[in-house]
């Protein structure tokens, strides 16, 4: 089946509604060179198709950007097969080859980083300014591990044998299935691929199913980069086979090691299909963090900390502050300043548009997630003093509430959202307790 390459996308948001800027009703453009678009899977350095493609959409607008190659359980076979072929040729380069290769990666990274930043912005929704924060994050693992791959030192350990001498020499575990979230869908691509590859290890990446785009500009530059085929593979797959990718993913006995970034229930999932042929695996599951301001804190310092750590990326990152606990003595300064903050410095709107802090949740789901959120809170007794309210497609106007309690779903559960609930604590330890 031959593979739409969408070159240029015109989008527009058609609903004029309180609360979002005029930008969001104007045509918005994906421009990006012709070889970064890519849309097929990338498997042994080969660019495949599959027999079915899915949607990739823009979430401002709901409008399709790409159809890209729906990948199958015989396609991740195909690349872990790749992957452990190339191997054996890739463990036995020296620690400088390796090197030179992901520092090539790295500058063609630097080169292209405004498109890489385009993509993630509209497959994403990420803002601008912060896509373009991203690719420069994400080309600093692969300088970084270019040097390391340098210095993969081993031990010599004390022998109780006069006539023998005892060596710790690290070897590549070999190949390795990486799992990766669409809210860094290029960094946490590189921060995984990096270390791999500088170890001498081979790699399937399964991409989210909602930002596939990056993933594939990344590779298209491994390829640049002189990245040997069957090194670095990528299957993109809809949301419907992902079971079964990450089912041979968990489960080949040609995989060593999985890495995973994403929901603490999915990890569980992972573990478990792993556990049979016993994998090294690493995982970053979800978070809950809490926030916690007491009475001797700098209120201007803390509501600098609260907005920086609450609504990066629309407050879709795992290291997002979740809880936020306030003692009393500082809680309505805090409180009145933080409103204050969020009135002047946050912007929703397209991520496109320079002026834009807050972009659009990843999907319609995500977006029903923290409305539940919001509901549930005022149904127990939480007030909001800003915010609150759903707006089209999957935007979601950034949200303070007061008068949180423990039993509310926000105290409970990871938001992935704009949602800032503050409970007020008299007796800060006991709260956290």
């Amino acid at each position: 089946m031959s593979t739409l390459c969408v070159l240029r996308t015109r989008c527009f948001l058609r609903q004029v509604l309180p609360g979002l800027p005029a930008a969001m009703h104007r045509h918005y453009s994906l421009d990006v060179s012709a070889p970064l678009l890519r849309t097929q899977g990338y498997v042994d350095g080969r660019w495949v198709s599959a027999a079915s493609v899915f949607p990739v959409l823009d979430p401002a607008t709901g409008k399709e950007i790409a159809r890209v190659s729906d990948c199958g359980p015989a396609e991740a076979k195909q690349a872990v097969d790749a992957a452990y072929k190339a191997f054996h040729s890739w463990k036995q380069c020296t620690a400088k080859e390796r090197s030179i290769l992901l520092r090539k990666w790295f500058d063609l990274l630097t080169l292209h980083k405004e498109d890489l930043a385009k993509l993630i912005t509209f497959e994403s929704g990420k803002p601008i300014r912060e896509s373009l924060g991203e690719i420069a994050y994400s080309a600093s693992f692969l300088e970084w591990f270019s040097e390391e791959a340098r210095r993969v030192y081993g031990d010599i350990v004390p022998s109780p044998a006069k006539d023998r001498k005892i060596l710790l020499l690290k070897q590549p575990v070999g190949v390795a299935s990486i799992i990766t979230p669409w809210n860094f869908p290029s960094a946490m691509i590189t921060r995984k691929v990096g270390a791999a590859l500088a170890a001498g290890c081979t790699v399937v990446v399964k991409p989210a199913e909602d930002t596939p785009l990056s993933a594939l500009a990344l590779a298209e530059l491994a390829e640049q980069a002189g990245i040997p085929a069957g090194v670095f593979n990528v299957v993109p797959c809809s949301r419907e086979k992902t079971p079964a990718v990450g089912e041979v993913l968990c489960t080949d006995p040609l995989v060593a090691k999985i890495s995973f970034t994403g929901s603490t229930a999915t990890g569980k999932l992972l573990l478990k299909m792993a556990a049979d042929t016993v994998k090294k695996a690493s995982m970053e599951l979800g978070g809950h963090a809490p926030f916690i301001v007491f009475d001797s804190a700098d209120v201007d310092k803390a509501v600098a900390g609260a907005m920086a750590s609450k609504f990066r990326n629309s407050g879709q990152t795992c290291v997002c502050s979740n809880r936020f606990l306030v003692q009393s003595g500082i809680h309505d300064r805090f409180m009145e300043k933080l409103g204050k903050a969020m009135d002047a410095e946050l912007r929703v709107g397209h991520g496109s548009e320079p002026d834009t802090t807050q972009g659009p949740l990843i999907n319609t789901r995500a977006a029903e997630k923290v409305v539940q959120q919001v509901s549930d809170a005022v149904s127990r007794g939480a007030k909001v003093l800003k915010g609150g309210k759903r707006l089209d497609g999957s935007f979601m106007e950034p949200t303070l509430l007061a008068n949180v309690t423990t039993d509310m779903l926000c105290m409970k559960e990871e938001t992935f959202g704009p949602l800032l609930p503050v409970i007020r604590s008299v007796r800060l330890l006991c709260s956290w307790n």
